[in-house]
């Protein structure tokens, strides 16, 4: 097999493969062993024709098509092993530019990253981010704690009211007809917190306990169930209970019991040191954003639209299993949103071409810059996250595969280039 790599235009490598006479002949033995089971000849079993035989009956060219996917798919990674500077984004173009008894010449056309001319990006002046504790901060913190603690009491000799937390029963109707999932029965609702239609808590709102009655209601016209949108309804509510959250009072003891610390005061301060720490990370990670940004700007590369598609596969990917986590699926999602596939898709189109250009100016600042990681650094990103799990680090290394470990390598590796960025540029 004899090859030749040429540039071609638009983020593309033009690759060359030609096999001789025997290497040709070679691959379509290799393609009749793989399908000679699907050709039917009288007087032979299925699977035990000659090759000569199929070919005299289909066609002297009837194992081309698979000879040329089968010595493509050998030859062409074994291309990729030696010319290690060529970074495929996706599947290659393949073309026959001459085929015949000597021999079969392929041309695969490779889409590749593109090269990147970078901007400045030493000597630049950045705005730091920070983020300072405030006491409102901590309190908020502490009023999320007794929130957490609060236990709920029940209420008898009023009405109830926006805040109660109320158990109802209720059956739902339009025209006088029940509607799929209009019924519940102990069903716990918090008045005011907008869990139900529009109008529905306000109607609950002023009734005692034992009391039933006839809510007019109408849905939304975005409404979720399609059957359901713009109707009137009439919930009938029968009102069994009402509580409220009783707060405890914020004391040494309190603390002590709720948090571990030993009083309001120790709390206050370690939360504070937490506080601190989240918002140190956040201003550093924005900071960082702000950086690789700017040297966005003035850096120039054509995005192939290969990889802006696989950034927004990423994207869509990671929304559907926070849509998963909070029991809804993609395609229910895009049904009562009222829109495609290819409109979801498109919403992040601008995100993800922002995001690959991000990413392949960092890969340049590295390449440029020889920035390297030794084993050494590689191990602190790991000894870091098993700490943070409660792990032994040797036994949390072992554990690891090569995507896994890769991550590390590659995490440590960013982490350096901006060490790098912010040694070289003034940030105010």
């Amino acid at each position: 097999m004899k090859y030749t790599v040429k540039p071609a235009e638009k983020s593309t490598v033009k690759i060359n493969i030609t096999l001789n006479a025997q290497e040709w002949e070679n691959a379509q033995k290799k393609a009749y062993d793989k399908t000679k089971g699907k050709y039917s000849v009288p007087g032979f079993r299925k699977g035990k024709v000659p090759k000569n035989v199929i070919e005299q009956m289909y066609g002297k060219g009837v194992f081309f098509e698979e000879a040329i996917n089968v010595s493509f798919s050998e030859y062409y990674f074994e291309i990729l092993d030696k010319e290690t500077s060529i970074e495929p984004i996706d599947r290659p173009d393949i073309d026959i530019e001459k085929i015949d008894e000597k021999g079969i010449t392929m041309v695969a056309i490779v889409p590749v990253k593109p090269e990147v001319t970078l901007g400045e990006y030493k000597g630049i002046t950045i705005d730091k981010v920070e983020y300072n504790v405030t006491k409102k901060d901590v309190d908020a913190e502490i009023d999320r704690l007794v929130k957490r603690n609060a236990r709920e009491v029940n209420v008898e000799g009023r009405p109830c009211q926006n805040g109660d937390i109320t158990v109802i029963d209720y059956k739902g109707t339009i025209d006088g007809v029940a509607f799929n999932g209009g019924t519940a029965e102990g069903q716990t609702l918090e008045l005011g917190s907008g869990a139900f239609i529009p109008g529905f808590e306000d109607g609950v709102v002023g009734m005692n306990i034992g009391d039933e009655k006839d809510i007019n209601v109408k849905f939304p016209d975005n409404y979720g169930a399609e059957e359901l949108k713009g109707k009137d309804a009439v919930f009938t509510v029968k009102l069994h209970e009402i509580k409220v959250k009783e707060l405890p009072e914020v004391t040494d003891e309190f603390i002590k019991e709720a948090t571990g610390e030993e009083s309001l005061d120790a709390f206050k301060k370690s939360t504070k040191a937490k506080l601190k720490e989240a918002n140190d990370k956040r201003a550093k990670a924005e900071t960082e954003d702000k950086i690789i940004e700017k040297i966005a700007e003035t850096s120039t590369v054509e995005i192939p639209d290969a990889m802006v598609e696989r950034q927004i596969d990423a994207i869509v990917q990671d929304m559907e299993y926070r849509m998963m986590y909070q029991g809804l699926r993609l395609e229910d999602f895009l049904k009562y949103s009222n829109q495609s596939m290819e409109d979801y898709r498109n919403s992040f189109r601008d995100n993800a071409q922002k995001q690959v250009k991000l990413q392949l100016v960092v890969e340049k600042i590295i390449k440029t810059e020889n920035i390297t990681v030794d084993q050494a650094e590689i191990d602190e990103k790991i000894k870091e996250q098993a700490k943070n799990m409660g792990k032994d680090f040797e036994e949390y290394k072992k554990s690891m595969n090569d995507r896994q470990l890769s991550y590390f390598e590659n995490n440590a590796l960013i982490e350096k280039m901006f060490a790098f960025l912010t040694a070289n540029n003034k940030i105010d």
